[in-house]
């Protein structure tokens, strides 16, 4: 499978560039029966859109997604589902005379060397962050799907900006109030803590890493192939899959380091009738498979690499360092306007695993007959 496709079941196939005509997903297996539209994506696409806070890009664009195929009558229709979103307010000026002075922090250079120069190199081509508007679409038919089958909830937010880190909260908070700030962190101190530290990086022409958390709720368990598509390696793919991510840790992560297996190991209860770990240190998955108990998911973002400080490169035409100072409109943290990608990657991993188990049936019946008009037209009663 070429690297633009994930899934086996669920498949998602990303393409489009930053300053190309449009950006856009083809999805391939979402079972037949899903009520869907345009006004199901369109929501999520909001929360990914840029030019609407200081601590976001400047770039104004309309977002809005249009359903090319895969859906009739309001239900999807079990043949690929289309989607594209227009690019529309472009500016490739400032990325022209770039072409001999690569920008540190970003793959100009190395995408020129790959494809011989061929390569779209405007805002970055195929390797901007803009690409994510397409995980966002997808991500929107695979929420809906699980939760409209299983009732499992995925919920991200900010957890760190900096040094700044929010506190411990309630799921129910995190529910209401992740999205109640430009922050998207459900800790209002927090926040606006972060947004200080945000806006005084910008104002030096810097910017800050961000770390996101992400909580996935009422999943089966059982979800995974191992060994190499167990389920916790299939969301590192694809979590490691979005623009500027350095690092993935479930549950308890990195601090395993410093513990002990008798305080690490989740010892299994009975808990409302059910079979699972008591406690959560594995984040939900044990030996590549789901355990029944909240996934967990922390993903790390590398501080946005265009920035407006002078930075040294190198002028691959004449071969000498140079003096290189990034212009345009760029994020200045990535974590906030990333909150919906790491949802939609999330979701997009889980439906094609719960596809693959059969936990989702390749057609959804709602309890309604079909039936046939006259028109010969298929639709539900």
């Amino acid at each position: 499978m070429a690297g633009n496709s994930i899934g086996e079941r669920f498949v998602v196939t990303s393409f489009g560039e930053s300053h190309g005509r449009c950006v856009g997903v083809v999805i391939d297996g979402c079972p037949a029966g899903l009520p869907l539209s345009e006004e199901d994506v369109q929501p999520l696409l909001d929360l990914r859109r840029p030019g609407q806070s200081l601590v976001a890009s400047q770039r104004r664009e309309e977002d809005r997604v249009e359903i090319l195929s895969g859906v009739f009558n309001g239900f999807t229709t079990g043949a690929p589902i289309a989607m594209v979103v227009w690019n529309k307010d472009v500016d490739s000026r400032s990325y022209k005379r770039l072409l001999e002075t690569p920008r540190p922090g970003h793959a100009d250079y190395f995408a020129r060397v790959k494809y011989g120069g061929f390569n779209d190199w405007r805002g970055g081509g195929r390797f901007s962050g803009r690409i994510t508007t397409g995980f966002v679409m997808a991500g929107a038919v695979a929420i809906k799907l699980l939760r409209v089958t299983l009732g499992t909830e995925v919920l991200a937010y900010v957890k760190r900006i900096d040094g700044v880190e929010a506190r411990e909260l309630p799921v129910d908070a995190i529910r209401a109030k992740r999205y109640s700030n430009d922050l998207r962190c459900p800790d209002e101190e927090a926040a606006e803590r972060m947004r200080q530290v945000v806006l005084e990086a910008r104002g030096s022409g810097d910017s800050v890493g961000s770390l996101v958390e992400c909580l996935v709720l009422n999943v089966p368990p059982g979800l995974g192939e191992p060994v190499f598509s167990s389920l916790d390696s299939d969301l590192a793919r694809a979590l490691l899959s979005i623009p500027a991510v350095k690092g993935i840790e479930f549950g308890a992560g990195f601090g395993v380091v410093n513990s002990r297996g008798s305080l690490n190991n989740d010892p299994l209860g009975l808990v409302d009738g059910r079979v699972v770990p008591v406690t959560n240190n594995a984040g939900g998955i044990v030996g590549g498979l789901s355990t029944g108990r909240e996934i967990v998911v922390r993903v790390a973002f590398k501080p946005p690499a265009s920035i407006a400080l002078p930075q040294r490169t190198l002028n691959v035409r004449t071969m000498s360092e140079e003096e290189v100072v990034v212009t345009g409109r760029h994020d200045p943290v990535i974590g906030p306007r990333a909150v919906p990608v790491v949802e939609s990657v999330v979701a997009m991993v889980l439906a094609d695993h719960a596809v693959r188990a059969g936990v989702i049936p390749p057609v959804l019946r709602t309890g309604k007959d079909l039936v046939l008009p006259d028109s010969g037209e298929a639709t539900r009663a």
